[in-house]
Order: C-alpha cells, then structure tokens, then sequence
C-alpha cells in the first residue's frame, strides 16, 4: 500500500504547497498514513532563527519516527541549508522553493540515495503551478496567489530563500477559487507571500481586480485577505470592502514599528504619516472593520523611546489585535550586523507590554457586539464539550454549545465574550 504523512512548518503558503502535492500523490492511489507511511514529507520554514531550529529537529524526527519512509525535505529552510540537510541529517530527497512539480516523479522513481535538486538562485524561479481542489479544513480553504517577495526589509530572509515576487495566472485563481467553491468551501483565503504584490510584474492586472473578480465567483460566501500592506489598498479594494457583503470586514497591514526612525532601518517603504493616513481611507469608508497587525519589538538599535512611539503610534491608529515578534536576528541579513543588538530580557519585556496592550484593544473592540446579532460561518465541533465554533466576517470568533455539529452552516446568534 502506497501511503504518505505529510507535516507543514509556518506559513500558510507552505500549508497550501504540502496540500498540492499530497493532492497529486492521492491521485496516483497514496493513502494518508501516520503509523507506518512509504513516503514521509516536510514543507520547513525559515522566518526566525526558532524555525530554522524547529525545522531541522522535525526533519530528523521524521526520519526516526518512521525509518522505512521515503523523506522528502521542502522549503525555504531547505532552499537554504540544503547542503547541510544533505551531508548531516541525509533524507531521501531535498528541494528548497522551486522544484515541487518533479517530486511525485522522484517519489515514485526513486532509487537510493540523497537526491538534492534544490536550485541556487531563487531570484530567477518562474511561478510555479501547483493547484489544489481541497484542502484539510472543511469550510475554509487556502488560495495561493503568487509568490516571493521584492521589498527586502533589513531584517528578513524571505526575499533571498523565496526569490522575486511573482504572480499566478489570472484565470488560473479563478478557475481554481471556482472547483473550491463547487467542492463545499464556503471561505477561501488569499496567501502568498507578498499577497498584495500580486499582478506588479503582470500587465493589466492588480490586487484589487483580482479580488473583484474572485468576489463574482458563484456562491463564495466569503473571501478574507491573509494580510496586505497599506500601500497596496487602494481605492477600489476600500470600495470593495464597502460594498461587497463577501468580502470579510477585517484586513490585516502589518506595521512593524510605529517609529519613522526604526521604520528607516527596517527599510520599510512608507513612514508613520503615510500609513496614519490611509487607516484613516479605510476607517472612513468601513467605519466597522477590524484591523490587525504586525509589529516587531527590539529591532537593533531600538530606543526605550521608539518603543513608546510605537505604542502611542498603534493605540492612534486604533488597531484591534496585534501579533507581536520580538526580533530575531538572521544571519545574511543587513539588520543581523547592526550595531546596538537589544538584549533578549528588553526584547521580551517590550513584547509583553505590547500583548497587554493588545489584549486590552481587542476586548474594546469586542466590547462593542456584545449582545449584537451577528452571522457566524461553523468551521469546527468541539465533540468533547458540544460547541460549534466559527468565526464572524471581522474576525470575532464565536463558541456556539449545541449537541448537534453543524460545521458548514451559517448561522446568526447574539454576540456574548
């Protein structure tokens, strides 16, 4: 019997990508199998110095767990360490973020050895089709619209292990938005690694088209924005958000640091004045939308005084929850050689005082729909303990006691915390 496990690290574009091509495998006769799989898969990550370690612990797991398996190592820890992951930990076959399309023919070709087909430079990887028409969660599912990124901010890797930005094929998303529409999901998420990039190196195309047109896809009940920057929301997405009833109330724009100074070092493109001003677009047009970010504590260099301008900085722009990052240095980057690295205990001082705050912006927010009617998609039962649970378009997550699963059904409820 045929059979494979398959395990994604980080991102949801690695989750999409570990979903392409177990895809494939089952449609050459492999059965899901975590006990006593042939063939034993890893979509790795490489955003912090943690995943770079947690992924070269679940690539050696793998190979002990389940000794007579095939390893197939993927990825943008892979794209990177490739040599090393070949030479110390030895799977079966490696790629980094290109290649993915030729591993179901070395799975089934295999022969021995270590077969590395990682390619150098990212730089120059074309898009790459890999589609899906289902994917592990019963109602919402992960639509993966380009890939790479071109901003190269100081701190991150992503651009050198993922390559340029480049977008998928129009027709392609919509083909693909529509089977998953047709096969019963009912909440596609756009992902990618610099999703709001895409269409950028297309000819008449953009972000916001696209998200027109997958908007017009019949019976889509919702479709969410993983996370977009500020520059990227132009008029007709605010439009959009205003007008269409499937579009979910909430965009995630990450931040970073809310210092024009810290910004600077960051080589992020845009300063406080410019993303206060385009909250404010959106704010005006949507006045109900949830807005979330990202913000990174401890950059290097990072005053005790830029750190508050961040706070006051966020509470200004009026976010709802933030994802908080203590920084973390990564080797080969122009942040990693700064001078005036943060020790770790500011660091994780800093980050706790933003998750309070943040704590405290989302029970504000909250605060606001208790006992309001509100419409909730069921995406999961809780058998244990009888709760359906599902989430609002502006995100509010809402645990519904009920003996019956009603996963997949829409439902309006009184909002309680």
């Amino acid at each position: 019997m045929k059979s494979y496990v398959a395990i994604s690290l980080g991102c949801k574009v690695n989750s999409y990508e570990v979903s392409a091509l177990t895809m494939r495998l089952q449609e050459l006769g492999y059965v899901e199998d975590r006990i006593n799989p042939t063939v034993a898969i890893i979509n790795t990550c490489s955003v912090t110095a943690t995943a770079d370690q947690k992924s070269r612990q679940h690539i050696r797991k793998l190979i002990n767990n389940y000794p007579n398996a095939l390893v197939v190592v993927m990825g943008c820890y892979s794209q990177g360490q490739h040599e090393f992951i070949s030479k110390e930990i030895k799977p079966n076959i490696i790629t980094g973020t290109s290649n993915r399309d030729k591993l179901v023919t070395l799975i089934e070709n295999y022969s021995g050895g270590v077969i590395d087909i990682t390619e150098a430079n990212p730089r120059l990887y074309q898009y790459e089709e890999l589609g899906i028409t289902n994917h592990s969660e019963n109602v919402r599912a992960y639509l993966k619209i380009e890939d790479g990124c071109d901003n190269f901010c100081s701190y991150c890797l992503i651009p050198y292990r993922r390559g340029k930005a480049r977008s998928r094929n129009h027709n392609q998303i919509i083909k693909e938005a529509t089977s998953l529409v047709e096969n019963g999901y009912q909440e596609i998420v756009l992902t990618g690694i610099h999703v709001g990039g895409y269409g950028k190196d297309l000819k008449n195309d953009s972000f916001s088209s696209l998200v027109e047109d997958l908007l017009n896809v019949k019976d889509l009940y919702r479709l969410r924005i993983s996370s977009i920057e500020e520059s990227e929301i132009d008029e007709n997405l605010i439009k959009l958000i205003n007008e269409r009833d499937n579009l979910a109330n909430h965009f995630h724009i990450p931040l970073q640091s809310g210092s024009d100074t810290v910004l600077k070092r960051m080589n992020r493109k845009y300063n406080c004045e410019q993303f206060l001003s385009k909250i404010e677009l959106i704010k005006k047009a949507c006045p109900n939308v949830a807005l979330t970010t990202d913000v990174i504590t401890g950059f290097p260099g990072e005053t005790e005084e830029e750190f508050l301008e961040t706070y006051e900085f966020i509470k200004k722009c009026g976010f709802n929850m933030l994802h908080v990052f203590p920084y973390s240095s990564r080797e080969g980057t122009v942040a990693s050689k700064m001078p005036n690295q943060i020790d770790p205990r500011i660091k994780k001082e800093r980050a706790l005082r933003l998750i309070e705050l943040s704590n405290e912006l989302w029970d504000k927010y909250t605060d606001n729909y208790v006992g309001k009617e509100v419409e909730v998609l069921i995406e999961q039962y809780d058998e244990k303990n009888h709760i359906n649970i599902g989430h609002t378009s502006n995100y509010l997550e809402v645990k519904i006691p009920n003996s019956e699963n009603s996963v997949g059904k829409i439902v309006k409820v009184k909002y309680k915390k």
